[in-house]
């Protein structure tokens, strides 16, 4: 079951078209990875779900309602630019905020008061904003931004600005809500930080989307039949063509090759080569990075 589902969304501003006919699924319960280069679209679409613009054209659906006012309290939105008031004690605008969305005043300080202790910051509940840094004011704005619970989270650059430290503390926030039922969108440049979180993503290039799909299947679609395999000679290397040794490292004595081979061959003839002249110690099918498939399936969308 799909959480949210985009269908044929367009959006067109003076000379330049955002979005061309989006169609686009966050899955229940997943961490979705949303994709693309600068100006592919991704904001103008995050902004369409938040209801802050609306579409030319299709329909978005939260579960299976068509998207309106109401959901608004449903949905936690972090976007890259924070917006806090400067002049606003902390404390008195994270209440101010967690109202808006639905909170009582009684409920929104205990909860407040809570995580104000989880990330060690309650000495700064009654310091304004400008006194903060710019790590400390991102905190603050991440726990208004899930106060509420929503059932979907939209994090876009959730950890620009912030040290390693930190950086971790909030990625472990994020798989916290995720395992307590949340559905994330999750929107960055960082490859590294789709790899560890996302499950699914979707990219979208020159406003179209042209992948999308659980992470594990697309890897399997863009394997290109390359291993990796370790092992330590035991007599002169054999030569056959069917196997292109990509590179060769050695360390200590053991060797690593990355291999490819064709297609239509089996990565069996690979091991029962290396058998033959060696003792093999590792032996993995490499499958593509987030970051490959980034690269790749843009540079196709753009040589068609």
């Amino acid at each position: 079951m799909n959480l949210l589902t985009a269908k044929n969304i367009t959006k067109k501003f003076v000379g330049h078209t955002a979005l061309n006919n989006i169609n686009f699924k966050v899955p229940k319960g997943s961490i979705s990875g949303l994709l693309g280069p600068n100006g592919a679209g991704k904001t103008t679409l995050i902004r369409i779900i938040n209801q802050i613009t609306f579409p030319d054209k299709g329909q978005i659906f939260l579960e299976k309602e068509l998207l309106n006012p109401s959901h608004i309290a449903q949905i936690g939105y972090l976007p890259e630019e924070r917006g806090l008031y400067k002049k606003m004690k902390v404390g008195e605008q994270a209440l101010y905020l967690a109202q808006l969305k639905g909170l009582n005043y009684h409920k929104a300080k205990n909860e407040l008061k809570n995580w104000f202790n989880k990330f060690e910051i309650e000495n700064w509940w009654d310091k304004k904003v400008e006194e903060l840094s710019k790590g400390m004011a991102q905190k603050i704005q991440f726990i208004v931004t899930i106060l509420h619970k929503p059932k979907l989270l939209i994090f876009d650059e959730p950890f620009s600005g912030f040290d390693p430290i930190n950086a971790d503390l909030i990625k472990n926030e994020i798989i916290n809500l995720n395992k307590d039922g949340a559905t994330i969108i999750f929107s960055t440049h960082r490859m590294e930080s789709i790899e560890e979180l996302c499950n699914h993503i979707t990219l979208i290039n020159n406003s179209k989307k042209i992948l999308d799909g659980y992470i594990e299947n697309i890897r399997s679609e863009f394997k290109s039949n390359s291993y990796s395999i370790t092992y330590k000679p035991k007599r002169e290397r054999l030569e056959n063509n069917l196997i292109k040794v990509i590179k060769s490292e050695k360390t200590s004595g053991v060797y690593k090759d990355i291999i490819k081979i064709a297609s239509s061959d089996s990565a069996n003839i690979i091991l029962q080569h290396y058998l033959n002249f060696s003792e093999v110690k590792q032996f993995s099918e490499k499958l593509p990075s987030v970051n490959d498939i980034f690269i790749e399936a843009v540079q196709n969308k753009n040589n068609e």
